[in-house]
This record gives structure tokens, sequence and C-alpha cells, in this order.
């Protein structure tokens, strides 16, 4: 059963997308920040208007640009929290209580409603659930009741659905409508009059690869509130025959009411938009969504962001909210046919193209190192949530980048000309955009869950507030920490300081992108930033390797420690790079511990004295239980030698690995101890000390010497100060010329993974 999912914003709230439940799982994203003039918006003509889609406006810059006025990630509650670990949650639509102090959200494969607390600035807080007949689709509130849309359809051709009218103080349903159909999104009217319902029944995908029309048509359903909750009464507005895509099949998305009582309503597949007047139930007026080609923007799966790509294609958007009563937005998502990878402002009496953000969402999650290359060539970040609030002195709107994991944030002002404010990281899906302007916040909901690899669905928080963001970045706190101007990264899996230059760090990627490169990272600026890319070539071709660690070195190049598949007979190789980036040659191990090779190989790489020090992740075949590997290679013999590296005990169900290593000086390493947990079952992500000046590696074949650690200090602090899920991958780590410790989270390239890139900082070394 293909089930709905929506967003909202305050009194402008959005409606809600519908799509499979038992789809392959969301590959999600990655996200942007720092774009130059180069990389804003592209302006894009549509059938609905010949006209330039985007006014001359200042360039996007992905970080705040309001002085001082920036929203803050506070809090992350995983919703299971309101039930069990062991089961399926999935938040995706919110609503808020007028004082701004609980949270009611959908769970559609709980078939239930949760509430959560919004105690204090920094908390989300389980506050119970309640049990609904069928799917919630989406839920608005007006006075102390709850409205629920649910989904009780016993198939495609025989849609039906309730509208379930909840008591908030007793938590008890008062009363229940029949919609007459399956719902999808509800909003109610600023004066609290009217609910619009969207009735969506929705085609089925498997039938004729899911060519519309299919029947039943869906409808508006208009829901006077007048009187006890018992007494309201549902008016059906048909939405056949508009517009010129299968117009006896509307298919109702999202729905959101202005000031002045008139509903616009999303008409995805049909790319059409409708706006009703509530009180009549006429349509006032309707316009093709158009069509749009984006130039700048990558096309091709290949591992590479390459923004060489342009995508002309119908908008079909889904969500929809007023950026003031004469103009609406909608989030492009697409569809079948579709999806331009933008929002986009129209005039709603005429239907004209007033703003257009181009390439400008694609080109954010690209300089954050959260954009989803695995979904270039299918709709890209996928905008898909769109919600509307005013903020004191500003109006925002807020972007929900599905596949990125990322909201975009823009003024509104100026509703013709909205500026790009910053990027918000999310968690895995971000489905529900809910503003709380009363209270200066807002809530996401992310929906993706999978309790086996630690991808929950959660409630996070944000916060307005005028605090610097440099200040915030200081403390691990602020988003985003890494940026770039352009330079597409992520997947950050080894850091190496560059000598005699404060605050300089080279990074690497691993084999999420490809060619192998060398980035380097300037951490003195808040957020660090990503200024240029080193090609690796063997032979003068780039090269491609699944590079984990880096280390620099005194004549300008590098050590890379490169993570093999043994069982594609892919070897763990130390490959030494010039100051090009050209391979001068590749160390393989002796085939006497090569042969014993596990999947979890090669991590970190350092240089102390004349000897290059590489770290094993997990433990081999020569090694003892809960022991790894520390393999010594000197240049002047070609010679390797060999210590054992205790690790500290693995969590149930979970395993514990070295990510990193790093040279302090005088013998001394540091090495990066993780467990592979994230969130709450997150538990050893820590750095160790070693002295290895006193120690005398073994030849391969002999009994290791067993290396002693100490404990330098915790990561989880810093992983827990940024007000998100914990990340289970902190792979790299460096000291600066300067004697800072800097660290940097993997973030997978957004391949089942939560995808924010995350620059640590740890202070002194």
């Amino acid at each position: 059963m293909r089930r709905s999912r929506r967003v909202q914003p305050d009194n402008t709230r959005t409606g809600y997308k519908a799509r499979v439940r038992n789809r392959n799982r969301l590959l999600a994203c990655a996200a942007a920040t720092a774009l130059t003039a180069t990389l804003a918006p592209t302006a894009v003509a549509s059938p609905a208007s010949d006209s330039p889609a985007r006014p001359d406006t200042s360039p996007a810059t992905g970080v705040p640009s309001h002085p001082g006025e920036h929203f803050v990630r506070t809090a992350t509650m995983p919703v299971h929290e309101n039930s069990s670990p062991d089961e399926e949650t999935a938040a995706e639509i919110s609503a808020v209580t007028p004082d701004g102090r609980t949270v009611v959200y959908t769970d559609s494969p709980g078939e239930r409603i949760g509430f959560a607390k919004l105690a204090r600035r920094s908390s989300v807080e389980p506050a119970g659930t309640l049990d609904m007949p069928g799917e919630p689709t989406s839920v608005d509130i007006v006075g102390g009741f709850a409205l629920v849309a649910v989904n009780t359809s016993e198939s495609y051709t025989e849609p039906s659905g309730v509208l379930q009218v909840v008591d908030l103080d007793t938590r008890t349903v008062v009363a229940s409508h029949d919609l007459g159909g399956q719902p999808d999104a509800i909003d109610i009217s600023h004066d609290g009059r009217h609910a619009a319902v969207a009735i969506e029944n929705e085609r089925d995908e498997d039938l004729d690869d899911g060519a519309i029309p299919q029947q039943p048509a869906g409808f508006l359903d208009i829901v006077d509130l007048d009187g006890s909750p018992a007494d309201w009464q549902v008016h059906k507005t048909d939405l056949t025959g508009l517009a010129d895509v299968a117009p006896s099949d509307p298919e109702p998305e999202y729905v959101s009411i202005n000031g002045r009582g008139e509903v616009a309503v999303t008409l995805q597949e049909n790319n059409h938009i409708a706006v009703v007047d509530l009180e009549t139930g006429d349509v006032r007026s309707d316009f093709t969504a158009g069509t749009a080609t984006v130039r700048d923007v990558d096309t091709t799966e290949n591992s590479r962001i390459e923004r060489d790509g342009t995508v002309t294609a119908p908008r079909e958007p889904d969500s929809v909210g007023w950026l003031d009563d004469d103009t609406l937005a909608t989030a492009d998502e697409g569809d079948y046919e579709g999806g331009t990878r933008t929002w986009t402002a129209f005039d709603a009496r005429t239907g004209d193209v007033v703003y257009s953000s181009g390439a400008e969402l694609e080109q954010l999650a690209i300089s954050y190192g959260q954009y989803p290359e695995h979904r270039a060539e299918n709709k890209g970040v996928e905008p898909e949530g769109l919600a509307v609030a005013t903020y004191g002195k500003h109006r925002y709107a807020f972007v929900a980048l599905e596949r990125a994991n990322l909201v975009a944030v823009y003024n509104v002002d100026d509703p013709r000309s909205p500026k790009l404010v910053q990027g918000l990281p999310t968690g895995v899906a971000p489905e529900g955009v809910l503003p709380v302007p009363q209270r200066g916040g807002l809530v996401v909901s992310a929906e993706e869950d999978d309790a086996e690899d630690n991808m929950r669905s959660s409630l996070s928080r944000y916060q307005l507030t005028r605090k610097p963001l440099a200040a915030s970045l200081k403390h691990n706190r602020g988003a985003p920490s890494i940026v770039s101007d352009g330079i597409g990264f992520g997947a950050l899996s080894g850091l190496s300081g560059v000598p005699g230059e404060p605050g300089e760090v080279v990074a690497v990627t691993d084999d999420a992108y490809t060619p192998s490169r060398v980035l380097s990272v300037d951490t003195a600026s808040h957020p660090a930033r990503v200024t240029g890319e080193l090609p690796v070539t063997r032979d003068g071709e780039a090269a491609s390797y699944d590079v984990e660690g880096i280390a620099t070195r005194e004549d300008g190049g590098y050590w890379l420690a490169t993570e093999g598949k043994p069982a594609d007979g892919v070897r763990n190789l130390l490959v030494d790079v010039d100051s090009g980036g050209e391979v001068r040659r590749e160390i393989a191990l002796p085939d006497a511990i090569a042969g014993g090779a596990e999947r979890y190989g090669f991590e970190g790489v350092a240089v102390t004295g004349d000897h290059v020090w590489v770290a094993v992740q997990r433990e081999w075949a020569d090694n003892e239980p809960g022991r790894t590997t520390l393999a010594r290679y000197t240049p002047s013999t070609g010679k390797w030698s060999f210590a054992a590296y205790p690790l500290d005990d693995a969590p149930e169900n979970g395993w514990i690995g070295v990510s990193e290593l790093t040279a302090l000086g005088d013998g001394r390493l540091l090495v990066l101890e993780r467990d592979n947990q994230r969130g709450e079952n997150a538990q050893t992500k820590k750095v160790y000390e070693i002295d290895v000046s006193t120690v005398d590696p073994a030849p391969a074949g002999e009994a290791k010497p067993v290396l002693r650690k100490r404990l330098s200090r915790d990561l989880l602090p810093a992983l827990e100060a940024g007000g998100g899920a914990v990340a289970d991958k902190p792979e790299g780590l460096a000291v600066t010329a300067d004697r800072r410790l800097v660290g940097a989270v993997d973030n997978d390239g957004l391949d089942d993974a939560p995808g924010e890139s995350v620059l640590l900082r740890l202070g002194r070394a």
C-alpha cells in the first residue's frame, strides 16, 4: 500500500506527498554551503511564463546572510522512543499546538499518531502515541483538537478514508467523518472555519507502469468546522477537467490555505495547480506548473560530482505554500514524467512564474558535502516538502531536500526574490517541515527508519538565534561545519596536517567518489572550507583507490593508505604520491600477512621519523581475538614489520575497529578507535595515544609485540554537541601546524547513511 507523507508550515501549512512504502530503501543525500556568484540560480522559462523566472539577486552564500540570524539544531529525538526500538516507525507530517509546546506527528507504519514535547529550548521529548484506524497521512490542529486524515483503503480501486478528530486534552477521538476517498494533505484556514483535505485516490504504480488516468478520480474535501466536531460537514469539490494531462484523473497531493480563505492544491501527476475558494468551493484559478530547463547540474551517476548536465522536464510539484496571499510556491519533486530539482514561485492569479531556484538547491547540497550522486540521474536532491512562516521581522521558506537530507532556508521578505540563507542537515529523508514561530523554532521529521542499520526516523528541533555561527562552530554546534565553493566532496575518510601551514589540512575521500583526490581544507575559517582539489594520477591517467588515510610528507608529497577488497583480488596498498598527485609506487604487504587479510583493511597512515605506520581496521587471520595490526614500513630498507593493537570490547551486535592514525611527534601516535553504531547505540568513539618509539615491531610470521594505549579523549561529547544523531564513522583526525586537533566524519556519500559532512574541532593537541 502506498503511504502518504506530507509537510507543514505555521498558518500556511503545505500539503503532503504519497509514495510506495515498500519501495527500494531511500539512498539519502548530501548538502551544501558557501555558493559563489557562479553558482547563482539559473533563470528558466516556463510555458506558464515566457519571461526569465528569476530577477537579479545578490550571490547566494549558503551560510547565514542576515548578520547574527540563523537556525541552529538543538536536539533530535528518535521516534522509536515513543514506542520500542524493535518497532518500525516513521515520523512524517507534524503539527504544533497553539502554545508551541506539543508536536503531533503521523506514524504511518505504526497506524498511530505520536506526541512530542518541546519543553526546554533545546529539547524534544517523547510524550506518547494514539492508535488510528488505518494509516494517518497528515495532521493539523485547530484550538484543542487535532484533525488527522487517515487512509483506510482496501485497494486502489476502492479507496476510503476518515477524518479523526482528537481532543488533545484527553487524547481521545471525539468525532470521525467519512472523507469519501483516500486522503493525503490537510490544512486549516487562518480563521479556523474550514479545513481542506486533498483526496488523492492515488494510482497503482504497478498497473500499466503507473500511467494515468486510473479511476476513481481524486477530489478536494472542504470541511466546515462550525459547531461541535460531531456536527462538522464535509463538502466535495470536483477537480476533473482542469489539467491538460489526464484531466479525468486528478490526484491532489498538497493543500495550503492563504489569508483570504483560498486553498492552493497541487495535482502532481497532472503537472497542474488549482486555487479554490473555501466558502463556495469554486475554482478561482488553475494553471499548468509548466516545464523548466535547469543547467549546471549533475545528471550522470558515475561517482563523480560533475555540474555539466541539463535537465528539461515538467515540474510536477509536490508540496505547496503561500509566500503571501498572491504568490504561491511549490517544491518541484517530480513524479513519473518530471522533476526539475527546483522550487518555484507563481503568481496565483495568472500562473506566471515569478521565481525559480534553478540549480541552486543542487549546488547547495554539493557545497555542503551532501550531494546524493547516486541519484544524479533520478531527480537529484528531490525537493519535496515546503513550508512558510514569519519570525519577527522576517518571513522564511523552508524547502526539504528528501535525498540530500537537508532543508534549504530562504528569506522571502520579497516573495518574488527569495534569498538563500542556509542549509540545515536533517535525519534521513526529511518529510515534514514544521515552523514553530511562536517559540522561534523549527521541527523537521525524517521518515527513514531501519533498526538494523541504526538509521532511525526522528524529529529534529532547530532554533532561530542571533548568536554568530562562527561562535557556535567553535564548540561543534551549528551547521554547516565544513563547506566548499562548489568543489564536490563527502565521505571524508582521512585527514593530515600540512607542515608550516597553520589551520591547513588535507583530506581524502574513499571510493564513494572517483577518481581519487587530495582536498585542501582551511580549518581556521568557520565553517571550515574546502579550497582546492588535487587529482591522483597514475602514469598520467586519473587513478581510483579506496583511500582511507593520508599523511603529508616534508617533500610536499603524500602517503596514502588504500583499503583493499581481498575477495575481489584488490590489495591493501601504501601508495607513494608526489606533490603533483602522481603515483610514484604502490607498496603491498608481504604475502604472509596479505594472505590473511579480511574485509576490513588499511584505514589510517602516519609518519614518525624514518618510518611510515599503517593501521588495519579490524582483526585479520594472524591476530589474537580483540586485537588488530599496526604495520610499519621503512622506506630506506623496503621492510615491513608489525605490532598488535588491543581494541576495546565490541558492543552487542556490533564491532570495534581503528579508523585513523595521526602523528603527534616524538614517536607518539593518536589512534582513532570506534564502534559501528549510530545514535543512542554509539558507545566507543575514542582517541587513544600510543608510543611507538620504544617498540620493536616483528617481521612477518613472528609474534607481534602488543602496544599499550592511553585514552586521550572521548569524541562522543563533540559528536553530540551538534544536536543530531551521533554519527557512526568519525574517520579523519589531524594535528594542524599550530597544534590544533580536528576530526572529520565519513558520511558514506549518503549511501544508506545520514549524510552530514562534519568537521570536529577538538582543541589543543
